[in-house]
């Protein structure tokens, strides 16, 4: 059994066979997924496809690329919706200086808001992390998130900030880029990091693990995540699947 903590199952990718992707899924061993909604069209979706579906939860917030767009109306919104029964985290949230739509103080400020919502509603959350990981880590610090918790979701990181995060009470989310032959620093953090604070994701439709690399990806695929960080940890696929189902299963508060 697996926890596949973080799909899109709400994007465009998955609208003409959305139930077959939950079927493989489910025969891959998935049993359980988070969908995150991070704007106005894929947060009611996230929820709908939770509705639908026993084992599927959401998690709403908004993404750091779109920062520039959210209202105190969606903020609002977003803190509405997170007293649903199927709703288990805020996020995803964070900060990414890729993309150059939203200002990184505007980003910054939406992250902070969210970080003050979550717990005022005390819920986890759920990090994006792109290129501002120095920022990131100094936020949650100043915004003491450590009390409500969260996921540093497909990390990248280096080892010495995956530490960092789980002494503010984090988990680290391993994705697709683990398998990758070139990805070292995900394969260092899988080696070095105890199971205990580890969780396994897709973030699908994107980041397909090897041999899938370049399509697009799956919760089915959360296997392969599996298998590799048991490979590089010297454990047995059973001993991964079940820990990080009951990471997970902790993490967000679900009775199984």
């Amino acid at each position: 059994m697996l926890f596949d903590t973080h799909v899109h199952l709400n994007a465009d990718q998955f609208t003409e066979d959305l139930e077959e992707t939950i079927t493989r899924a489910t025969d891959a061993g998935v049993t359980y997924m988070t969908v995150v909604g991070f704007d106005r069209k894929t947060i009611p979706a996230a929820i709908k496809i939770a509705e639908d579906h026993e084992h599927i939860y959401a998690a709403v917030g908004w993404h750091p690329v779109d920062a520039i767009d959210m209202t105190d109306e969606d903020l609002d919104w977003i803190e509405e919706l997170s007293a649903h029964p199927k709703v288990v985290a805020i996020g995803e949230m964070g900060l990414d200086y890729h993309w150059d739509k939203s200002p990184a103080e505007i980003q910054k400020e939406v992250f902070r808001k969210q970080i003050k919502l979550a717990k005022k509603v005390n819920m986890p959350i759920i990090i994006h992390n792109r290129e501002a990981t120095e920022d990131i880590v100094e936020i949650l610090r100043e915004e003491n998130a450590a009390e409500v918790g969260g996921i540093m979701h497909c990390y990248s990181g280096p080892v010495e900030i995956a530490r960092a995060c789980i002494d503010m009470n984090f988990m680290i989310s391993l994705g697709g880029p683990v398998t990758f032959k070139n990805a070292k620093l995900p394969k260092e953090v899988a080696q070095a990091i105890d199971l205990d604070h580890l969780l396994v994701e897709t973030d699908c439709p994107f980041l397909a693990p090897h041999p899938n690399r370049g399509k697009r990806n799956e919760p089915a695929y959360v296997k392969l995540v599996a298998e590799q960080i048991a490979e590089l940890k010297g454990l047995t696929y059973e001993e991964v699947s079940q820990q990080t189902m009951k990471n997970a299963l902790d993490f967000f508060r679900i009775k199984s």
